[in-house]
């Protein structure tokens, strides 16, 4: 965990599901990759929220330029 914050190794994270599957990668590849997959979906949803947030609020995506 950064700085000491997080979830602590007993508490499952799906960080933690990463790191704990990457030994069984070869033999089992679901324990890490879906883990991963949530990772990345939570993120990207994030950053489409984000987008859309800035261009409905954003003033200067409307404004005419010359």
């Amino acid at each position: 965990s950064y700085l000491g914050l997080g979830a602590q190794p007993p508490l499952p994270s799906w960080g933690n599901m990463v790191v704990d599957g990457r030994q069984f990668l070869a033999s089992a590849w679901w324990i890490a990759t879906f883990p991963g997959l949530a990772i990345f979906v939570t993120v990207l949803g994030f950053n489409l929220f984000g987008d859309g947030l800035r261009d409905a609020f954003d003033p200067a995506l409307y404004s005419e330029s010359s």
